[in-house]
């Protein structure tokens, strides 16, 4: 299933959430970015307690870590001086690169504040998709019929302060699932693709097959001059034997 070329025609009309600023490019080695939101943003867990929902304004997003398939991605305040979550994110290989930073929202919850999807930083063949716990899952699942990452297993969700080496070595080893808009739950790699796409070497094309003329004549193997040699002493033999016979009749 292609789902970012789907989420991405979907969660684009949510962009209008946000004023996105791009952090310079000295970052890359974090992808840090400067998102400036103007309306609430639901975000997934771990959050400090009572950030379930970013209040409009100014956020950092940093990726701290980017071990095999498990990327952990922090939330900051707007001078970095406060750590608002860790969470969980899956890296989509589907990705067409942008030169600009953008954010997708999950659409579709009415009376509810626009969760955030996936994170793309300018440049990368892919993008930061966001874990929901399950029960959460279902409900963005079905809410905006397209398939949502989701952990099965139990997690805290609010902390009073994050201890991230803890809290990142637990993320890394949480298993992720996807739930499809119908509640089912399936293999993550029927969703996404965390690896770059395999690329299958061309192969050389056959030489072409020479085919005989039309009138299945065969190619020339010698020269025509043995062949006029031998009838021409036939043809002296014969003169030699014909003479010889009129002399005997004389």
């Amino acid at each position: 299933m292609k789902l970012f070329k789907t989420a991405t025609t979907v969660c684009c009309a949510a962009l209008i959430c946000a004023v996105l600023t791009p952090t310079s490019k000295a970052d890359d080695h974090d992808k840090k970015t400067t998102f400036t939101f103007s309306g609430p943003v639901e975000i997934p867990p771990v959050y400090i307690t009572g950030m379930r929902v970013l209040p409009a304004g100014t956020y950092v997003f940093k990726l701290v870590n980017s071990s095999s398939n498990r990327h952990i991605v922090q939330i900051f305040n707007a001078d970095q001086t406060k750590i608002y979550a860790t969470i969980l994110a899956i890296p989509n290989y589907r990705l067409t690169p942008t030169n600009k930073s953008v954010v997708t929202f999950n659409e579709g919850v009415k009376g509810k504040p626009e969760s955030i999807r996936a994170w793309f930083y300018p440049g990368a063949n892919w993008g930061e998709e966001f874990v929901y716990p399950k029960a959460k899952a279902v409900e963005l699942a079905k809410a905006t019929k397209l398939p949502v990452l989701a952990v099965e297993v139990e997690l805290p969700v609010e902390v009073a302060k994050i201890d991230e080496p803890v809290l990142i070595a637990q993320l890394e080893k949480v298993e992720v699932r996807a739930v499809r808009p119908t509640g089912e739950v399936v293999e993550l790699a029927q969703v996404v693709q965390t690896e770059p796409p395999v690329r299958v070497a061309a192969q050389a094309a056959p030489a072409p097959v020479q085919l005989a003329d039309s009138d299945n004549r065969l190619p020339a193997t010698s020269s025509p001059l043995p062949l006029i040699g031998l009838l021409g002493l036939l043809a002296m033999g014969g003169a030699f034997t014909v003479r010889g016979f009129s002399k005997r009749l004389q």
